[in-house]
This record gives C-alpha cells, sequence and structure tokens, in this order.
C-alpha cells in the first residue's frame, strides 16, 4: 500500500470514528454505547504498541546520527561551517514557534466544547510525568543512572547521554566505531519496522479511539483537529518565510532572485512532500538560477537533506504546546526552555524518514519532557499528511537559504 493510500485511509478512519461515535452518543441505545466503549481498548493497545518504540528508536537514532554528524564535521571546514548553521537555523525555528504558538492559542483558542471531546476521547485522566522546575532540569539533565531514567521515561537525561556517546563514538578507530554503530543502526531498522507494523493497522487504531471522541463530544471534536490543522500549516508557512528572511539578513543575495530561483524546487517538494526528491531541482536552482559554486551546492544541499529539517523542532513544538492547551497544562518558561532544547536535539535524528514516524520520534520526548499528556497525538497523527505539505515546502526553502548563504561567504 503506498503512503498516500495509507494516509487516505487513515483520515477515513478519523472521520468514521467521529461521526459514527456522534451518531450512537445521539441516536443509539445503550447497547450499541456499551459495544463503543468495548471498542476503545483497541485503540489504546494501539497507542502502547507505538509508546513502547519510542525512547530505543529515539536514542539509537540520536546516536548514529550525531556520530554521523560529527564525522562529517570532522572531514572539512565548509562541512563544519555548514552543520552549525544547520543548528543555528534549527534553533531559530524553535524559538519562532515558543514565541507564536502561545500567542496564537491565546488569540485562538480552542472551543472549550472541542477541548473536552478531545480529552474524553482519547483519554483525559492519564497523567505524564510532572515536569521539571529549571533549577531541578539543570540539576538532573546527567543521568546517574541511564537505565533507571530509560526506565522512567526520562526522555531529556536520556537525550544528553545519547549525544555524548555518538560524539564519543565518533572519536573511535573505524574497525572500533564500525561495529558499535552497526548494532545501534540494527536497533533503529528494528524499531522502524516494528513502527511500521503498528502503522499499517493505524486506520482501525484511530477509528477505535475516533469512536469514543464522537461519543464523547459528538462532532465538536472535529472543529479542533480543524483548527490543528491550520495552525501547523500556518508555522510551517511562517518557518518559510523566516528562510526568505535569513537569505536577506545574512547572504548577498537578492530576495527576490532567491525567491524566484526556489519555485521550482518549491512545486516538487509541495507535491511529492519529500526534500529528498527535491534535490536534483534543488541543485538546478543552485547552480544555474543562484550562479552558487557546484563545490557549495555539491556539498551543503545533500548534507541538508540528510541531517537538516528546519521546519521539524518549530512544528513539532507547536504540536505539543497544542496538546498542553487542550488539557490544560500551564507551559512555564523552564518548560518552554526544554521543549526547545529537547525539539531542536530529536531533530536531528529523523531526517529522511516518513512524516507519520517522525510524527511520533520526535513530538512524543517533547512531551515527555514537558509533562505533556500523549494520548492526543494519536488523533492528531491521523490528519499529519496535510501539514507534512508546508513542513516540505518550507524544508526545501531553508535549504537552499543554507545553501545561499554558505555560497555567499566562500
Amino acid at each position: 500500500m503506498s503512503a498516500s493510500s495509507q494516509s487516505i485511509l487513515v483520515i477515513a478512519g478519523l472521520a468514521a470514528g467521529i461521526v459514527v461515535g456522534a451518531l450512537i452518543g445521539s441516536f443509539g441505545g445503550p447497547a450499541l454505547q456499551d459495544v463503543a466503549q468495548m471498542i476503545r481498548p483497541v485503540g489504546e493497545l494501539w497507542l502502547s504498541a507505538l509508546q513502547m518504540t519510542v525512547i530505543p528508536l529515539v536514542i539509537a537514532l540520536l546516536i548514529t546520527g550525531v556520530a554521523s554528524a560529527s564525522d562529517t564535521a570532522s572531514n572539512g571546514r565548509l562541512a563544519a561551517r555548514t552543520l552549525f548553521l544547520f543548528l543555528a537555523l534549527l534553533g531559530l525555528a524553535a524559538l519562532i514557534s515558543a514565541v507564536v504558538m502561545p500567542l496564537a492559542l491565546t488569540l485562538w483558542p480552542v472551543d472549550p466544547d472541542a477541548s473536552a471531546a478531545l480529552r474524553a476521547g482519547v483519554g483525559a485522566a492519564a497523567q505524564p510525568p510532572a515536569a521539571a522546575a529549571l533549577g531541578d532540569w539543570f540539576k538532573n539533565i546527567i543521568p546517574t543512572n541511564p537505565f533507571k531514567a530509560a526506565a522512567e521515561g526520562a526522555i531529556l537525561p536520556l537525550v544528553v547521554f545519547a549525544l555524548f556517546f555518538g560524539l564519543a563514538a565518533a572519536t573511535l578507530k573505524t574497525e572500533t566505531r564500525a561495529p558499535l554503530l552497526g548494532f545501534f543502526q540494527a536497533v533503529a531498522e528494528t524499531m522502524l519496522t516494528i513502527v511500521k507494523w503498528v502503522l499499517w493497522v493505524a486506520p482501525l487504531g484511530v477509528f477505535a479511539l475516533a469512536i469514543n471522541v464522537g461519543l464523547q463530544g459528538g462532532v465538536a471534536a472535529a472543529g479542533g483537529i480543524t483548527q490543528y490543522v491550520i495552525m501547523m500549516c500556518g508555522i510551517g508557512a511562517l518557518i518559510t518565510l523566516a528562510a526568505y528572511l535569513v537569505v536577506a539578513l545574512f547572504s548577498k543575495m537578492s530576495v527576490v532572485k532567491f525567491a524566484r530561483a526556489a519555485v521550482p524546487a518549491q512545486a516538487v517538494g509541495f507535491s511529492t512532500q519529500s526534500s529528498l526528491v527535491s534535490l536534483p531541482a534543488m541543485l538546478t536552482a543552485a547552480n544555474v538560477s543562484l550562479g552558487l559554486s557546484p563545490r557549495v551546492s555539491g556539498i551543503v544541499l545533500p548534507l541538508a537533506v540528510s541531517v537538516f529539517r528546519m521546519t521539524s523542532p518549530a512544528v513539532n513544538l507547536a504540536i505539543v504546546l497544542f496538546v498542553a492547551h487542550v488539557y490544560g497544562v500551564e507551559i512555564g518558561m523552564s518548560q518552554l526552555i526544554v521543549g526547545w532544547a529537547v525539539a531542536v536535539v530529536t531533530s536531528l535524528a529523523v531526517v529522511g524518514l516518513p512524516s507519520a514516524l517522525t510524527f511520533f520520534t520526535t513530538t512524543v520526548p517533547i512531551s515527555m519532557a514537558m509533562g505533556v499528556p500523549i494520548q492526543l497525538l494519536t488523533l492528531l497523527v491521523a490528519v499529519e499528511v496535510i501539514p507534512d505539505l508546508f513542513r516540505t515546502l518550507g524544508n526545501v526553502t531553508a535549504d537552499l537559504a543554507a545553501a545561499t548563504i554558505v555560497g555567499s561567504r566562500e
């Protein structure tokens, strides 16, 4: 089954579940309502199956990704400068989201009925680990026992451990490093295989959860999901605009010239939802339309589609802030700082993976680090295909922007 067909089935499962649940809630008798309640554990099992892969998958991807990036940086000054630029842009994107999303939710709060329907449908009673205060966050950022941190779901210390492990692994001799990283690569691929199996039955899992959403709140939940889609598309579009801004501020290229050159690659990315497929069009835009050195574009752009997604930390942090708003979780400055850091770091581990996989791999660690429930994510993934269009548009634009900035300073 193709990815597009799977996405359509998942969206259909979401819509059908909400409608069926609303009809049962309005017109069905106690017997039908009992049947609907009996279906709910199917969705909860599906959620648990996804959740069990998150920690080993994130750790394995971070170790291999950091080691690979460190090895790349050690091979040349241009690559090192490019990776530093990527990290700065990822931090900027997450900062934009941390500022804009709370403001957007203040100006356009989710309807209380929609929030209540979403919470009741996916399990409002589930409580995540409490987010630590900023002082405790700094004190506990280094795990004294990584295995204990994993057992307790303390995701931020695990991320720090994985960063150090990956950096240290990159310094080993090739004959020692290769089998070590090969092991973690095998772990990551094994976890991804399990996730693909679980996502194969996503239409059923989402349908089972959505029935309860419709049963508890009728079609009011649909309004909340629609608002979510609009906001995530808006964050993706905002990061695209930010890419134009950094070109204007940090390169010698005319923004108008850059914008015209980027259109063909943007069209390919938007239609295919793949930065990797857009690479030939990006190389043409860089070498022909923008006049960049083939040496620069030949290093920066392939590296960008390998380790850089500027929209990832911004949209993923925005998703968690939206979920926190629905659950009524107050987000303080310390939680925003923690969410910002985890969003930036985890975005380095998911480049090249399908959006349905990256959705859980990145948003669940941010949610766990910020103390936000994760149950609602299982419904939001059903409509991820729509925001993913704007994710890809922003990523392609940011890739070209990075190449333009590096090229103007070479």
